[in-house]
């Protein structure tokens, strides 16, 4: 490729599947909105077309026949650990003469299936395919040629990954049982027979069932209690499949203002309100600089510490770790990266999960974007830097160096593999590149135009390419060059271009950590009044191996065994595995079977195990064997496998 090729023609050149070309058309002021069509056939309201890559992780026939809506009539059944009953699917055929619809399931039991015709509901012929450890079963439904709707009979397994079920004894309250669920990246299809894949774009609709006392939530409009004595859900704004979502328990709302609040456990209910009071804030943030929040309300919940993320964005009703309540909202930009979604992967969605910088990459630059206006840029600043520090870390122990690339290869194993802090910080590191070339006043219009045109529907790498070309580089044409695009998106490691924060709080921690590590000051003379939490994780994040002594002075002198911060917590855990440091074992046990929370206990029991096995220590290799084994239970399925796969079961 010579430096005089296009960058429109190299995007295509890399697409996995035939690209569809467009006429080419006028730079115009990035001012401007685009109509959408300029960038989609009449047929990709659902399914973007324009640079088509395929999802190999579905086993659904959607560039063929895409469904549109989904109506869930369901009995949440905790003693059985099932939901049963029935999925009501409408379809569009996009391929004429499609006869055969394939939806993806994982585990499901089919019951019956009919289709509807003139005169009802008919059975219809189904098969079901071979079954695939990663993806599932794929169910094929004979729908003929006119049908618009198939009705299918099933239940989940209470082994289903996307859902966790809860004893009364694993919820704080003791009292009542818990479920939620977790639909990304591919685990929609444990819960309801659908097109698994968020290329495809669909509306829904449902009635829960459950028992007495408790309340059911979904990812949409909450309709409330019917006179049947179910509740009601809508969602009438398209999405994919991974934010259909459910929570079930004994929960509790407190209002933040007319369109916010919170839903959580009473324990914790009152102090979750305060710690994220500042949300409309953010909300009005999000809005000045990439437009109208377009969901309804937005409302939060508190999930059981089992829930394996940091957030999840599903709309209308981000869940939550309650981890994030630390008292002072130093945690609260995760509040801010879910809310950012409303707009950075619910609104504009990336099509397949070899494009999964689109979603991660660009809601956590819009995050540190709010947070910067809402607190200064001096936290701004020093949440990139920690961000940078983590990205260093994912790059340098990659499993492989196609993992450091933003735009994947076809090699992916499973989705997850594409969730670590390559598709978050280097995305957004990516982004903050390109603010740094055209200057924000050009750049913040253009992100906010991509948002605007490409608004519930489905893009790729190569579509945002191929946008940035026609409406962000005429503003400045030699702003960046294309080998500079192409290392950045498709290189593997980090750019020599790459943004270096330097933070002036950060950088007077370091030197009385040099000071300390020295053995020039006791833990005593380390000034830290003041010191946030960014600030904490900086110094204990970026400590040598020292010694026995100095971990026990600044264990005396900063209480940090049992430190009820969890971020704070896991960084001196973190610290504690590496330097040998045993007397905060029994503290870190606890943390290990009461917080489930992946970020934290993926690297513990990782660290664990890799410096057991260094150092010869049996007697850790049996202590984390123990530990594990009795947390597991209370561990969800998807934070259990990746355990698994770390300590070898």
């Amino acid at each position: 490729m010579t430096p005089q090729t296009s960058l429109r023609a190299y995007a295509l050149s890399l697409l996995a599947a035939t690209a569809l070309s467009v006429a080419a058309c006028s730079p115009k002021p990035a001012t401007e909105t685009i109509p959408a069509k300029s960038a989609h056939m009449d047929t990709g309201e659902r399914i973007i077309t324009q640079n088509f890559t395929a999802d190999r992780f579905t086993q659904s026939n959607y560039a063929d026949i895409a469904v549109t809506h989904i109506d869930l009539d369901l009995d949440v059944n905790f003693y059985a650990k099932i939901l049963d009953g029935v999925a009501t699917l409408s379809f569009e055929r996009i391929t004429k003469g499609t006869e055969t619809l394939v939806l993806d399931t994982k585990g499901l039991l089919i019951k019956a299936v009919s289709v509807e015709t003139e005169n009802g509901w008919d059975t219809a012929e189904r098969t079901m395919g071979t079954e695939d450890p990663v993806q599932g079963t794929a169910l094929s439904i004979d729908v003929g040629p006119s049908a618009t709707k198939v009705k299918i009979v099933y239940s989940t397994s209470p082994e289903a990954e996307g859902l966790q079920w809860l004893t009364p004894e694993q919820t704080a309250g003791k009292k009542e049982p818990y479920l939620f669920s977790q639909a990304q990246a591919i685990n929609a299809r444990t819960m309801a027979p659908l097109q698994d894949t968020p290329a495809v774009r669909l509306t829904y609709s449902a009635r829960l069932r459950v028992p007495d006392g408790l309340l059911p939530l979904m990812s949409a409009e909450q309709l409330g209690q019917q006179e049947d004595g179910s509740y009601g859900f809508n969602m009438p704004q398209p999405i994919p499949s991974y934010l259909i979502a459910i929570a079930v328990g004994d929960i509790k709302f407190k209002a933040i203002n007319d369109t916010i609040g919170v839903y959580a456990e009473e324990y914790i209910l009152d102090r979750a309100a305060e710690e994220f009071s500042e949300t409309p804030q953010m909300e009005v943030e999000n809005e000045k600089l990439y437009g109208p929040y377009r969901w309804g309300r937005y409302d939060l919940i508190v999930l059981p510490p089992s829930f394996p993320y940091g957030g999840m964005e599903n709309p209308r009703l981000s869940f939550l770790t309650p981890t994030l309540v630390a008292g002072d909202k130093s945690l609260t930009n995760v509040v801010a990266h879910e809310l950012a979604h409303s707009w950075s992967g619910n609104l504009v969605t990336n099509s397949n999960w070899r494009d999964a910088w689109l979603n991660e990459g660009f809601t956590s630059y819009v995050e540190n974007r709010v947070m910067e206006a809402l607190y200064g840029k001096d936290r701004a600043v020093m949440e990139q830097a920690l961000g940078l520090e983590d990205l260093k870390r994912d790059v340098a122990g990659a499993a492989r160096p196609s993992l450091t690339q933003l735009k994947f290869d076809d090699d992916l194993k499973h989705p997850d593999e594409a969730f670590s802090q390559v598709t978050y910080v280097k995305g957004q590191f990516f982004l903050n590149f390109l603010e740094d070339r055209y200057g924000r006043a050009a750049f913040d219009p253009f992100l906010k135009n991509w948002f605007n045109d490409y608004a519930f529907k489905a893009a790729t790498t190569e579509d945002f390419l191929e946008y940035m070309e026609r409406y962000l580089k005429p503003s400045n044409p030699d702003a960046v060059s294309e080998a500079e695009i192409k290392e950045w998106v498709y290189g593997q490691g980090l750019p020599d271009t790459i943004r270096n924060p330097k933070s002036d709080a950060f950088d007077k921690v370091a030197a009385q950590s040099a000071s300390f590590v020295s053995g020039n000051i006791a833990a005593s003379g380390l000034k830290t009044e003041g010191w946030s939490t960014h600030e904490w994780l900086h110094f204990l994040n970026g400590l040598p191996k020292v010694s026995s002594a100095q971990m026990e002075d600044l264990d005396t002198t900063f209480k940090l065994t049992g430190t009820q911060n969890a971020e704070t917590a896991f960084a001196w855990y973190m610290q504690s595995i590496k330097n040998g440091y045993e007397d905060a074992f029994p503290d870190m046990e606890y943390f290990l079977k009461e917080v489930g929370r992946g970020k934290f206990i993926y690297r513990l029991y990782g660290a664990l195990k890799d410096t057991a096995a260094k150092e010869n220590r049996e007697d850790w290799q049996f202590w984390t064997a123990d530990v594990y084994e009795e947390a597991r239970p209370g561990y969800h399925p998807i934070a259990q496998r990746r355990i698994d796969d770390i300590l070898g079961k």
